[in-house]
């Protein structure tokens, strides 16, 4: 018998489990390496991850070029084939978002995730008519990325609400860290999957009603959020308590150093087949010392 929330009905890719959002590989140059961004991908698959979402924010989705993006997206859909691809294409602007989704559809992606527009102030008619011509010029099911503290736009629940109604928004992920919004839009809006976006809510977002999470340290150890996940499903939650209690010491390890160093830093430290390289500037990774430290308290969790 499964425990896990099931997906909403509107979601025809019954998201559900561990969607890791795959990191963007450089050269030393910062140059985008998609060999290696194709083999990350296919590294969270083979650690059992069940979909994947390239160019989100452990993308650096927001500092790469479209012709990048374009690549990343084609890179990423070319490698995986056993998983969904909900590919990033949100953008600031409209137009820019329907070309960018235009192309993830054309190049074969199964999903798109569509940021709110950031920047400039979002309103309630302004967010439905972005998500209305988006899903209007494509087919596939598109999924709305929620992260106020990034983009500085909050959907009230009224306006998501209202953009339930839209043909193929099948779902949302949410990193509002709001969790009474999170439980109410899950209650307002039953069709929708909806897919934690904090790898502090993991245990507590499928206990909301989330089918599964978007998680940044499964970048890194896919299997032990795979096994969080499973634990859940299968009914086992004092094991899915000690697991996010392991995900909460892994978080906070990895949140040392300079902002978002902590993925691509302790891939270097595993045994992988691909390299990551740098992030790409004014981003970067950790010093020697940070990186000393991050080794440290991963041996000690037993990870490394």
């Amino acid at each position: 018998m499964s425990h896990a929330p099931e997906p909403g009905t509107d979601d025809p890719l019954s998201l559900h489990g561990v969607v890791p959002p795959t990191i963007t590989a450089f050269h030393e140059d910062e140059s985008v390496n998609y060999e290696a961004t194709a083999a990350h991908a296919q590294y969270v698959v083979d650690g059992g991850a069940h979909g994947v979402f390239p160019l989100g924010t452990n993308g650096e989705f927001p500092l790469l070029t479209g012709e990048e993006k374009r690549g990343v997206v084609e890179a990423v859909v070319d490698a995986v084939d056993d998983v969904p691809v909900i590919a990033g294409v949100g953008a600031p602007s409209t137009y820019e978002t329907i070309q960018n989704a235009e192309h993830a559809e054309s190049v074969g992606a199964d999903g798109l995730v569509v940021i709110t527009p950031f920047y400039y102030p979002l309103d309630h008619d302004g967010a439905l008519e972005h998500y209305r011509r988006v899903c209007e010029a494509v087919d596939l099911p598109v999924y709305i990325y929620h992260i106020p503290s990034k983009t500085g736009n909050s959907l009230s629940l009224d306006t998501l609400s209202d953009l339930a109604e839209i043909p193929n928004l099948a779902g949302l992920k949410d990193s509002s860290k709001d969790v009474p919004w999170l439980g109410q839009a899950i209650d307002d809006n039953p069709d929708l999957t909806f897919l934690s976006g904090s790898d502090s809510l993991i245990l507590p977002g499928l206990q909301l009603g989330c089918t599964g999470t978007v998680s940044a340290v499964a970048n890194a150890f896919p299997e032990l959020i795979v096994s969080l996940y499973d634990a859940y499903d299968e009914g086992d939650e004092e094991r899915a308590r000690e697991l996010q209690s392991e995900v909460y010491a892994i978080r906070s390890a990895l949140k040392g150093g300079s902002y978002m160093a902590g993925v691509k830093t302790t891939l270097d430290l595993l045994d992988v087949d691909f390299s990551p390289g740098p992030l790409r500037s004014p981003l970067r990774k950790m010093n020697d010392a940070d990186r000393e430290t991050l080794e440290s308290d991963l041996r000690a969790l037993g990870v490394l």
